[in-house]
């Protein structure tokens, strides 16, 4: 069990375009749990220190945002920074290259899974997903979920989310961040022992939350 038994944690991680926002917020609903995109985290703080003129490996001055900037996730997927809606724009391009910069930083990370613990702790558990959520947030999670899809579906979704970009850039994009948050010092990307592996390429989002909650459901 997840913490110290009285919560209910799933945890989703997986690299971007593999499906596992819509799944978890999916999974979430079925389940009657709250959800957490801590993607959306990480990159309203990122549009936090761009929005500040610095730079996104800037050290102790973005651990200082990190700590200071005030983020809501609000329930229909909007996320505020210090009370403005800035849900388009932290998926913009600006954001997207910078994000892994300021995602590698030891003391933002800190500060946000301490943000994130503290998220369960009040809701009595949820869905969280993210990149290093069975690994490092809650690496006793009631289910872990490491969802992956191909390099070429992947960036097709991506692509139609992000309607600026064109597909070559997208999956340049999405290669050169999966190398750095795999490479990164500080809780990397990866793929913990204990997951539930799936690879979404040839699956409905349907099929995939369906065999999430039956494994959810079975454990209990």
């Amino acid at each position: 069990m997840a913490d110290d038994g009285a919560i209910t944690v799933i945890a989703i991680d997986g690299p971007a375009g593999s499906g596992k926002s819509t799944v978890a917020r999916r999974l979430a609903d079925s389940l009657g749990l709250e959800y957490l995109d801590t993607g959306a985290m990480y990159r309203a703080v990122t549009f936090a220190v761009l929005a500040r003129g610095l730079e996104p490996d800037g050290g102790e001055p973005v651990a200082e945002v990190a700590r200071d900037v005030r983020i809501l996730l609000e329930p229909d997927g909007s996320v505020l920074v210090d009370g403005v809606d800035v849900s388009t724009q932290i998926r913009g391009p600006e954001v997207s290259r910078a994000v892994s910069e300021v995602a590698a930083n030891q003391a933002v990370r800190a500060e946000l899974v301490s943000q994130q613990r503290e998220w369960a702790r009040r809701r009595s558990g949820g869905v969280l997903e993210g990149r290093d959520i069975g690994s490092v947030v809650f690496p006793d999670a009631d289910l872990k979920v490491y969802l992956t899809a191909s390099p070429e579906v992947r960036a097709q979704r991506r692509a139609k989310e992000v309607t600026d970009l064109d597909y070559g850039t997208v999956a340049a994009d999405m290669a050169r961040r999966d190398s750095f948050d795999s490479r990164r010092e500080h809780d990397p990307l990866r793929q913990t022992d204990d997951a539930v592996t799936i690879d979404t390429s040839e699956l409905t989002i349907d099929e995939v939350v369906t065999l999430l909650a039956d494994k959810v459901r079975a454990a209990r």
